[in-house]
């Protein structure tokens, strides 16, 4: 059986990256999307596993050979996402997870046609106003920018196969679980096994 990919995209703060390591944790055939830049490797990272790290000619190259899912530029650097790794786990059966901003998980929609994209929300936006302020990392500016931002991606949550409430981690743990385990139930995926007792 393949694997398959499950996009996640909420807005800051919602906890998407909490959600995301317990389930790579809980399970064995999951494993991350590594994402592409050309910015410089910082003290701490790992290539390959941080982001590969290559040039901005190589990642100019990787566009024009149409080799990345979605790419944004941010501050002069290049981020993308490689389309072979996730089609080598994939066609071994692993499940890929990655987070990912609204508008990068609806080109990835047009590229793969089997990707689950998954929306995180919090129980109310006023509660991600509050975890945004419990930060204490931005200014008022800069934190009112990330509220307009997250207005503007819940008005696209309607474009996602499923939406999670994380008003408890658990739980959303739990239902990103489930719907994972629900995508390779579908009869597409398991037709095959009917078909051979005919």
């Amino acid at each position: 059986m393949s694997g398959k990919l499950f996009v996640i995209s909420g807005p800051s703060g919602v906890g998407k990256n909490t959600i995301l390591n317990r389930v790579v944790e809980s399970r064995d055939n999951v494993q991350y999307s590594v994402s592409a830049t050309s910015r410089a490797m910082r003290p701490g990272e790992v290539d390959g596993k941080s982001y590969y790290f290559v040039t901005r000619g190589e990642f100019e190259a990787m566009l024009a050979r149409n080799e990345l899912l979605e790419y944004a530029e941010y501050v002069g650097n290049y981020y993308g996402t490689p389309l072979g790794p996730i089609e080598t786990a994939t066609g071994s059966g692993v499940d890929v997870v990655m987070d990912i901003d609204v508008v990068g998980a609806l080109k990835i929609r047009q590229r793969v046609e089997n990707a689950v994209l998954v929306f995180v929300a919090a129980p109310s936006f006023d509660a991600i106003r509050q975890r945004l302020a419990g930060r204490g990392d931005v200014s008022a500016d800069v934190m009112q920018s990330r509220l307009e931002r997250a207005k503007w991606e819940y008005s696209q949550a309607g474009q996602y196969d499923y939406i999670i409430v994380n008003d408890s981690v658990e739980r959303a743990t739990q239902e990103l679980l489930a719907i994972m385990t629900a995508e390779k139930c579908k009869t597409m995926e398991r037709i095959h096994f009917v078909k051979e007792e005919l």
